[in-house]
């Protein structure tokens, strides 16, 4: 066996190497801000009609309304998650150029990631605790596009 040969058989991949495709958006809800950033980079940059949107922010708080934090003073508490519709393309043009979808270009506090970048945030998202999932098939998501959870263990 060569020295590349053994190089090659000694690097076992980690779990996001595995669960991570050329298309998934990473979405550390960490670091979300419920700015809309992404939506409207989107919306904008595919030529989407006003109002039509292949991402949304979802506000998870109370329920009871947008950007209205869950818990009693002074435990309060809210997070953001961008779902992507079925519609999303993942800017197929862009990313065939090695360029990122809007989304995750234009997203001031770096809460997306895309492809194999998302490998290292994924990781150190488990690192933190946080639970990595994608939404259930009822919500009619995009397929490929997994969250970590906001918890606030921050590192």
């Amino acid at each position: 066996m060569s020295d590349i040969e053994i190089k090659a058989a000694a690097h076992s991949p980690s779990k996001a190497e595995v669960e991570v495709n050329d298309d998934t958006i990473f979405v550390d809800t960490l670091r979300c801000t419920g700015c809309w950033t992404c939506a409207l980079a989107c919306m904008t940059g595919n030529k989407l009609k006003d109002g039509e949107f292949f991402v949304q922010v979802r506000t998870l708080g109370s329920g009871e309304g947008i950007d209205r934090p869950a818990g009693t003073w002074p435990n309060l508490h809210m997070s953001w998650m961008p779902v992507y519709s079925k519609s999303c393309i993942k800017c197929k043009d862009r990313t065939a150029e090695g360029k990122l979808p809007y989304c995750v270009q234009d997203c001031p506090n770096k809460a997306l990631a895309f492809g194999k970048d998302a490998v290292e945030k994924m990781e150190a998202a488990r690192k933190r605790g946080a639970r990595i999932y994608e939404l259930p098939s009822w919500e009619k998501s995009k397929e490929h596009v997994v969250y970590a959870s906001a918890d606030r263990k921050i590192l």
